[in-house]
């Protein structure tokens, strides 16, 4: 606790910035009453306030705010306590707006903004303050970024993405490079805050034509987090690495790439953790995924079962699922270009870490150490590492001594031999760390040329522990030069800002830290000292901080020593003082690797492992000095044979650089790209170390606030002028300080300083500049002070004044009120008495009258019951009676139902059973048939007896078909006979009529007709029967159908299962196809880049297998040399590269054998040598000595010619098989038909050998023959169709006759669907198959494939016949009735279809075809087998009867021609009937003109015309028609025509096509003016005129196509000579459709260029706009306010601006003749525009949030709303969308207490629950006697607000701007005639010809 007081004491004196006071002025300063803050050993900083004034003595009293009583030591008047700033500047979003600039306020703003109003960012003058508030906050999605898109810092909220928009619009406006300078300590956010800078960086500067390089930027965030960040104590996610990403962009400011650079991994984190800290994500994840099958093969266990993962003892974290985040690190490396074989070669190897670290090492004899010989952990990392075991085993426990003579082999012990182990571990990890950034920035690399880029800087901040390292002297001294930047550019703009204005200053002293920076990186400077002792020999940690002592302490004012210990140093750095512990400096330093084992790693069997570990050209390596000698990666060589580590250059050796020369170099680049950018700074801070949300610790709080540089910050501008005004400002809030005489509104300067003049008397407190005035600290306080005092004072005397009056008015109405109220009470009682008389009389008549009613009454009531009662007993009788009959009815009735539903059942079942028993028997024998048939179908005898027999067949069917004939020739003749009975009758009935009139035959008549009677009857009887006998067969008909229904049904069924089928086969087929192409691309992008890269390979296992030479040499010589060590010959002999192989991981060998073993591009396949067993270690020896006869050299150069030839002659085979492949597929075009599953399976399997062409050919001509042929019939049957409804005059309207006609439909569309997917099928059938085997032969494929064909192409054929038969049949049926009547009936026509006979004709005849066609189709299945002789037969017959279609084609021709000639001669009749009617007289003039050869036209006169509407045109002018009429049209020479001539004039034309019946001349007239609207709009889309004028066309046009087509609902408003007008041919519906599509499209791009327009204008009409003079008083305002990324050339917009673009916006739509309905709606979409802008805006800026902005604001939307009621556009639905804006508005004017939480909720119903606690939080008071919101207050209404609406709630913060109401076109018909409409001559269309 003393200590800490002491620190705090130290702090305040270094921030002591009350100095600025005078003597004189600290008496009026500090006065009873003054607030003020007091050091704090709890809270830091603790507010109190003045118990009394202070006039110089030692203690002063002072009362805290949170109570209690206290004194105040003040020791001088230079160490007097801070002030506070006044409560109108709390919560400042710039702190450097504040009056009083200090640590506590600085601390107390920062706690106010994180705790009370839940905003994580703070401006602290160019640097953005950014607190981890340890919760998901939704203030990151792309609608904030693209509200702060384009916007000026200075005029939004504080946002991580309002830095991110300086720096772009930096960069893009000034061609300047940027840079992002992150900073904090572990846990702060640093990388939170760079990924989201990132994501606005990538959402802004997203390119298009680029492969989503943004995606690829953001990609390499999981990956460096999974490899490079680690929990510890403080952070669950902590980068354990710098990193600086360069973002790259063109000159269209498109990202185009990126490069990162790291700085200093924490390498010995992979070998040791502290408590509850954990290694990198990396290895957990790869443990929680290790159930995973590609996993299976690294051996990975439990984390607290590896050594190198269980240190911290705490494996997971909360929420976090490592499984997953693996996935995301895979997604990440697979979208970043690193390849699924490389990404499981990284994971093997960070296995190979994690079991290197559980190898045991134990202590052998002496100072050795051994590994146990089954350690399984060292097998497994040697496996995953493809190295040797033993000589992994031998050089862990060893090291080589390269002295001038010899090398020696010496023992490690087990302290050493865990050094070197855990050394190679961390340099393992650190290469492949290495390696994947590489890969990261391989892959984000651009190729084409970067114009600028921003760079964001992730870095560690200021660091200080228990026990400080080598890595915190690292970070601490990296942080010392980015102070150093920081302060001089905060130095720089203060400068810049005083030369810009012109004022007198005096050079600002501020702390800089150059003395301790020479101190660590000058020559013989710490960093200096330690390299030089890492190169002693004997050099140690001790010896180096000796020297330390020796160099710097008492010479530099920054080092300095502890007092008890000897072995740490201090450095006072700028944040603090800092004590390092030397222990491990030299080793951390060194970063020391063991040669042998960094050889074992270079010989490894996988290239990514001895890739890692090439020779590669080190930047870092310098030139070691003659004399020097360095311990670096040792290897022991031979003389003759082994390559030597140290690279000689002249007399002098290169070395490799320490690790702080390394560091140093890559700050020294770091900090040169920083100075060459402009820096742009974010300081993220810790508010705790529990990790709880929006929680705050000052003391954590305030120590990273010196550390990060905000205090320095805020000390440099509080050295110089940190308050500054504008001069219109400063008038605004302090003119109530001045005089009237004072005051010179026409120059605002000189009023200001008549003010200061008089309320400062010192001129040194403030200085006037060209634009602003510059204050002292505290002097905006002051006079914040002055004014509020002032102010007070003219409230009193209002007060004072208006009080006055109250009283006296009070005193005047209580006097009037006296007088009134006696004179109104005396007539009061008056009037009561009077009111008493006249009541009691009244209630006397009252009760006689009402004694009268009451016995009346009771009386009537008693008579009504007595009726109702009998009534009701009466009516129970009767209902009961007729209940109980209907009963009984029901009863039987129920009765009868359930018999007969019984019996029915009954009987059906029976029928069932029967019906199923039968076709059980059925189905045997036909299946018994089948078998017989198809042992028959084997001979040619059974053929020809199946011939014969099928002969038979026909001639009996034939003979039916005759017979069946008769008996409808015997059945026609019974209908003659009872017609000739029937005249009889009829003359019966004549002959009776007579005889009725001869009185004497009545007797002998009446005889005769009784008989004529009987015979009558005996017909009828016979009539009857006919018609029970017709019934019956209707009957059966019906059910046939019925059973011909559901088998089309089962039917269709299975064909769509067949079409399912056929589809999944087809998209199979395809990606099979698309895969084929896509490897075949890449074997021949292979083809050329195979040779190098085989030949590369060859080099690298050329070295690799060199280098496995060498380890087996010093491995021998070890094993060869006694106790461990002796001299190495020089003459030994190089081993075969045919040694022995190390153990490899099975499945990675099989993953490379299978890679080797593939075409390497020359279609051979790479030979490998077979792979000899393993041997043990102790048969290495012998192995070595037989193999060293063979010369490795001569036989690795023969290997590589012989094999360079062979691939050179394949690759030529190869391309030779490749051409002739392509040339065959060129030629060939396979067809294909419907088959069956079993055959797409055999085709599958013999896709790879078909071969057969020429079949595909001839399949795909006959199947085109046939399709052709079908089609041909089908368009025959449809046109016999149509001649016969014209020619019959009958007409068949019994059902069944409509239920086949729609059933022929069904079946002809279904035809057509198979047809389109048989023609899909070939098309894939022929792009994938081939049907002939290698020998020449048809495969199985091929085999099955024809037998389908020639079955499908038979059911074809019989189809086709069949039709051919019903057609032949139907030409022969066609008769008129009147020639049955005149054949049979006697010419009576009435007769001939009396009792429906041809109906019933026609269905017999109908079932006999189908009998006989179904006996066809069976004998034709029967002979699908048939062999070659007889398909030739077949295939003859087919070729017959396609002449025979070919000639129906021509008669179809010749009937087509036949139809054409009538509607021609129809044509011909109508215009001579129009001739007649209306021309004929002006016709015969014109004959009698050319006959007489008149030849002056001119002098005839004709009357005037009645024109029809119409515009006539030829095809040749329709371009030129588009083309004058549409893309030449101005909007002027538009405006003074007919509103909408452009639309009249198209649909005359239209209407003239309509008239000649030309639909292709119609069509392409619409399609035109469509293209060529749409191709004006986009040319001129900027235009709004010309997008206006097209809008309101389209609509015009869309109006009158609808007016004048003919439907009776658009011509209810129409005259008759419009009805006229209307179309008769076409229905151009589908033409509407697409107009207005052409119309939403043309208004949705109008819209857009409206918002265009509107968009700068919406935040200075609404928001900024003053309309009220001296309302509003301004706020001082931050450096933020000045930011210099705002444009000195500012347009200056204001709501006048936005009421002119409106008024111009009406002002055109009126001038076009926009439709009334549509206009209101573009006016209701940019009211919503406006709104949203304005909201959106208002939402981010806290200082818009006071009482006289929102009256501001609200007068503002009110002239908005008074253009609407001026324009009469109240009704359109716009003011609505101005209600969230209003409310807003209503928000901040409203009062703010507990009592009125009920009327702000109903008042913001339009506003959602953020936006609200959002205005409150941000609503600011500008002056004092203004309350701040309390948290209390806005807790309330959030819970008040979570009841709204029935629980329906709305999270959305600002509202989205892109929103657009649904757009309607009104039917709005025009009154204008079409044939009083003319064509002007400015339109040039002289070709057009009125009708």
């Amino acid at each position: 606790m003393d200590r800490l007081v002491k620190r705090l004491s130290d702090i305040y004196l270094r921030f002591d910035f009350q100095t600025f006071l005078k003597e004189s002025e600290i008496e009026q300063v500090y006065v009873k009453g003054a607030r003020i803050w007091i050091p704090d050993p709890e809270l830091v900083w603790r507010g109190a306030e003045l118990a009394e004034d202070y006039k110089g003595q030692v203690k002063v009293k002072i009362q805290y705010e949170d109570g209690g009583d206290s004194e105040f030591t003040i020791k001088s008047k230079d160490r007097l306590p801070h002030l506070r700033n006044p409560e109108i500047l709390i919560g400042e979003n710039d702190l450097t707006s504040l009056s009083y600039l200090n640590e506590p306020e600085v601390l107390y703003n920062l706690q106010v903004r994180f705790l009370e109003r839940n905003s994580i960012y703070t401006y602290c003058g160019i640097v953005l303050v950014a607190i981890n508030p340890y919760e998901q906050l939704h203030i990151y999605g792309n609608d904030t970024i693209q509200m702060y898109s384009g916007q000026d810092m200075g005029t939004m909220d504080p946002h991580i993405f309002a830095v991110a928009e300086e720096a772009f619009k930096r960069m893009s406006r000034f061609d300047q490079n940027q840079s992002i300078i992150v900073s904090g300590e572990s846990g702060a956010g640093k990388t939170v805050s760079a990924k989201y800078a990132m994501r606005y960086f990538a959402m802004v500067g997203g390119s298009q034509t680029e492969t989503q390089v943004e995606q690829k930027v953001l990609a390499s965030n999981p990956i460096m987090e999974s490899i490079g960040n680690a929990k510890t104590t403080r952070n669950d996610n902590s980068s354990r690495f710098g990193k600086y990403i360069e973002i790259s962009f063109n000159k269209r400011n498109e990202i185009i790439g990126a490069h990162m650079r790291t700085y200093l991994l924490e390498k010995s984190r992979v070998v040791y953790q502290a408590p509850e800290e954990r290694n990198y994500h990396i290895f957990y994840q790869m443990c929680a995924s290790r159930d995973l099958p590609e996993f299976k093969k690294f051996n990975l266990l439990h984390p607290d079962e590896f050594v190198y993962t269980s240190h911290g003892e705490a494996p997971e974290i909360d929420g976090v699922d490592d499984a997953e985040d693996l996935l995301s690190t895979r997604e990440a490396f697979s979208l970043l270009g690193i390849n699924q074989k490389d990404q499981m070669m990284i994971f093997q190897i960070l296995s190979a870490v994690l079991h290197f670290g559980n190898i045991s090492l134990t202590e052998g004899d002496g100072e050795t150490s051994t590994i146990p010989t089954k350690d399984p952990h060292l097998s497994i990392m040697c496996l995953l590492l493809g190295i040797e075991e033993s000589q992994m085993r031998m050089w862990l426990c060893h090291k080589k001594l390269v002295t001038a003579q010899e090398v020696l082999t010496k023992p490690l012990n087990i302290s050493q031999a865990t050094f070197s182990k855990d050394a190679l571990a961390k340099h393992i990890y650190a290469q492949t760390f290495t390696w994947i950034v590489d890969k990261i920035n391989l892959t984000l690399h651009s190729s084409t040329k970067a114009h600028k880029f921003i760079g964001v800087l992730d870095i560690y901040g200021f660091e200080t522990f228990e026990i400080n390292s080598f890595e915190q002297f690292c970070i601490n001294y990296a942080n010392e030069k980015l102070q150093q930047i920081f302060n001089m550019h905060v130095f720089k703009l203060e400068q810049e800002e005083y030369v810009r204005e012109a004022i007198e200053w005096s050079f600002i002293d501020f702390y800089d830290n150059q003395p301790c920076i020479d101190m660590i990186e000058s020559k013989l400077g710490i960093l200096d000292l330690l390299d030089e002792e890492c190169k002693m020999p004997r050099g140690s940690d001790a010896n180096w901080c000796q020297k330390l002592y020796d160099k710097h302490l008492g010479k530099a004012k920054h080092f300095d020593k502890p007092r008890m210990s000897r072995s740490a140093f201090i450095v006072h750095h700028f944040a603090d003082k800092v004590e390092y512990q030397t222990d491990g400096f030299l080793e951390k330093n060194r970063d020391t690797v063991l040669e042998e084992h960094i050889n074992i790693l270079r010989a490894s069997e996988f290239a990514l492992v001895a890739e890692l570990f090439e020779d590669k050209p080190d930047p870092n390596e310098k030139k070691q000095r003659a004399g020097s000698a360095t311990t670096h990666a040792l290897k022991a060589a031979p003389k003759s044979g082994g390559r030597q580590n140290k690279k000689t250059v002249g007399s002098q050796q290169v070395q490799k650089a320490t690790v702080g020369d390394q560091f140093r170099d890559s700050l020294f680049k770091l900090m040169e790209t920083l100075n060459a950018t402009t820096p742009h700074y974010i300081r993220c801070i810790k508010p705790n170390d529990e990790k709880e949300s929006f929680s705050f610790d000052p003391k954590r709080a305030v120590e990273q606030l010196r550390a990060c540089g905000v205090l320095e910050t805020i000390r440099i501008s509080a050295a110089g002028y940190p308050s500054r005004w504008t001069y219109p400002e400063f008038y605004q809030r302090y003119r109530v300080l001045a005089k009237h005489k004072d005051i010179n509104r026409a120059n605002p300067r000189k009023t200001c300083e008549n003010i200061l003049m008089k309320v400062i008397q010192d001129p040194d407190k403030y200085r006037f500049g060209k634009t602003k005035i510059f204050f002292r600290a505290g002097q905006v306080a002051y006079l914040e002070k002055l004014r509020s005092d002032k102010l007070r004072a003219c409230g009193i005397m209002i007060q004072k004044h208006v009080k006055g009056w109250l009283a006296r008015r009070r005193y005047q109405r209580i006097i009037k009120t006296i007088t009134l109220l006696q004179k109104y009470g005396r007539g009061l009682l008056a009037r009561r008495h009077a009111q008493f008389l006249r009541e009691t009389r009244a209630a006397t008549r009252i009760q006689k009258v009402w004694k009268g009613f009451k016995v009346r009454r009771h009386y009537l009531r008693v008579r009504r019951a007595a009726i109702v009662i009998q009534s009701a007993i009466r009516g129970h009788y009767g209902r009961r009676l007729f209940q109980q009959e209907l009963y009984e009815h029901r009863a039987i009735l129920i009765q009868k139902m359930v018999r007969t539903w019984l019996a029915r059942k009954k009987y059906k079942m029976v029928l069932r059973g029967i019906v199923k028993l039968q076709g059980h028997f059925r189905r045997r024998k036909a299946k018994a048939e089948l078998k017989r048939l198809k042992i028959e179908a084997k001979s040619v005898e059974h053929i020809k007896n199946v011939n014969k027999g099928l002969e038979n067949k026909i001639i009996q069917l034939q003979q039916k078909l005759d017979g069946a004939k008769k008996d409808n020739t015997q059945i026609k003749e019974q209908e003659v006979y009872i017609k000739q009975l029937k005249n009889e009758c009829e003359k019966l009935r004549t002959s009776s009529e007579e005889a009725a009139k001869s009185s004497n035959k009545i007797s002998d008549l009446q005889q005769q007709i009784k008989v004529l009677q009987e015979a009558l009857e005996k017909e009828k009887k016979e009539k009857k029967d006919v018609i029970s006998e017709k019934d019956k067969l209707t009957k059966e008909h019906t059910q046939v159908l019925s059973k011909m229904a559901e088998e089309k049904c089962k039917l269709k069924e299975e064909l769509d299962d067949a079409n399912h089928r056929l589809q999944e086969q087809e998209n199979k087929l395809t990606d099979a196809i698309k895969s084929k192409i896509e490897d075949e691309k890449r074997l021949i992008i292979a083809e050329f880049e195979s040779e190098r890269s085989h030949h590369q390979r060859l080099v690298k296992e050329h070295a690799r297998l060199q280098q496995r030479l060498e380890n087996l040499q010093g491995e021998m010589q070890v094993l060869t040399s006694p106790q461990g060590h002796m001299r190495t010959p020089s003459d030994i002999s190089i081993m075969s590269l045919e040694s022995v192989t190390s153990s490899t991981s099975p499945d990675y060998k099989n993953d490379e054998d299978e890679h080797e073993e593939k075409d390497q591009g020359y279609g051979t396949k790479k030979r490998r040598a077979p792979q000899p067993p393993k041997t043990p270690v102790n048969a290495i020896a012998k192995t070595m000595s037989e193999e060293h006869q063979k010369d490795v050299d001569v036989a690795l150069v023969l290997k590589l010619q012989n094999k360079i030839k062979d691939l050179e002659r394949e690759r030529n085979e190869l391309q030779e098989r490749l051409q002739e492949e392509e040339d065959e597929k060129k030629e060939t075009k396979r067809g294909s038909e419907v088959i069956s599953n079993s055959a797409f399976d055999a085709l599958k399997r013999q896709l790879v050998n078909a071969d057969d062409v020429q079949l595909v050919i001839k399949l795909q001509k006959r199947i085109a023959d046939l399709e052709l042929t079908k089609s041909k019939l089908a368009n025959e049957l449809d046109e016999r169709e149509d001649e016969e409804d014209e020619n019959m005059s009958y007409n068949i309207t019994t059902p069944e006759y409509a239920y086949n006609n729609l059933k022929r439909q069904e079946l002809e569309n279904e035809n057509d669907k198979l047809k389109r997917e048989v023609s899909k099928l070939m098309k894939s059938i022929a792009e994938t198959t081939d049907f002939e085997a290698k020998g020449g032969n048809l495969s199985k494929a091929g085999k099955e494939f024809m037998d389908q064909y020639d079955a499908m192409s038979d059911e074809l054929e019989r189809r086709r016949e069949e039709c051919l038969q019903l057609r032949a049949m139907l030409a022969e049926k066609s008769i008129t009735t009147h020639a049955i009547a005149k054949q049979s009936y006697g010419g009576v026509d009435n007769i001939v279809n009396e009792d429906d006979e041809l109906a019933t004709a026609y269905r017999s005849e109908k079932e006999i075809n189908r009998i006989l066609n179904g006996q066809l189709q069976k004998l034709e299945k029967d002979n699908l087998q048939l062999g070659p002789e007889a398909k030739i037969e077949a295939t003859m017959q087919h070729e017959i009867t396609r002449l025979t279609s070919e000639n129906l084609d021509l008669r179809e021709n010749m009937d087509k021609q036949a139809d054409q000639i009538r509607k021609m001669k129809k044509m011909l009749k109508v215009y001579s009937k129009k001739l007649k009617d209306g021309e004929a007289a002006e016709i015969a003039a014109e004959l009698e003109k050319d006959d007489r050869q008149v030849d002056n036209v001119a002098s005839v006169k004709h009357k005037d015309r009645s024109y029809m509407g119409m515009l006539e045109y030829k095809k040749e002018d329709e371009t030129v028609l588009i083309k004058n009429l549409i893309m030449d049209l101005k909007p002027k020479v538009a405006s003074g025509l007919l509103p909408g001539l452009p639309a009249y004039v198209l649909f005359m034309c239209v209407r003239h096509t309509d008239y000649t019946n030309d639909d292709e001349k119609v069509r392409s007239l619409l399609t035109h003016t469509i293209n060529g609207i749409k191709k004006c709009v986009k040319k001129h889309h900027t235009d709004l005129e010309r997008v206006t004028l097209w809008l309101a066309n389209s609509c015009r046009l869309l109006h009158t196509l609808k007016q004048y087509s003919g439907d009776k609902a658009f011509q209810s408003e129409n005259s008759s000579r419009q009805n006229e007008h209307c179309l008769r041919n076409f229905d151009l519906s589908e033409y509407r459709q697409v107009i207005s599509d052409l119309a939403v499209w043309i208004y949705q791009t109008m819209i857009k260029q409206m918002e265009e327009t509107l968009q700068p204008m919406v935040v200075p009409a609404v928001l900024e706009h003053e309309a009220i003079a001296g309302l509003s008083a301004a706020k001082p305002s931050g450096m933020r306010g000045r930011s210099s990324s705002t444009t000195d050339e500012v347009r200056e917009l204001s709501l006048d601006s936005l009421m002119k673009t409106l008024n111009k916006y009406s002002q055109v739509l009126n001038s076009h003749a926009v439709d009334p309905e549509l206009t209101k709606q573009i006016f209701r979409q940019i009211y919503y525009f406006v709104c949203a802008g304005a909201l959106n805006n208002l939402l981010l800026r806290k200082d818009m949030c006071n009482w006289s902005k929102g009256m501001q604001i609200r007068y503002n939307l009110s002239h908005l709303e008074q253009w609407l009621r001026d324009n009469k556009l109240q009704e359109s639905g716009a003011q609505g969308t101005l209600e969230p804006i209003i409310q807003a508005s209503q928000l901040l004017q409203a009062r703010k207490t507990v009592d009125d939480v009920d009327s702000i909720c109903e008042m913001c119903s339009k506003l959602s629950t953020p936006q609200i606690v959002k205005i409150l939080n941000l609503y600011t008071p500008v002056d004092e006697f203004e309350e701040r919101v309390p948290i209390s207050f806005i807790r309330k209404i959030q819970e008040k607000l979570k009841q709204r609406e029935d629980g329906e709630s709305d999270n959305t913060l600002l509202m989205d701007t892109k929103y657009s109401f649904p757009v309607t076109f009104p039917f709005n018909p025009s009154s204008v005639s079409l044939d009083s409409v003319e064509v002007p001559q400015a339109l040039h269309l002289g070709f057009l010809t009125r009708v």
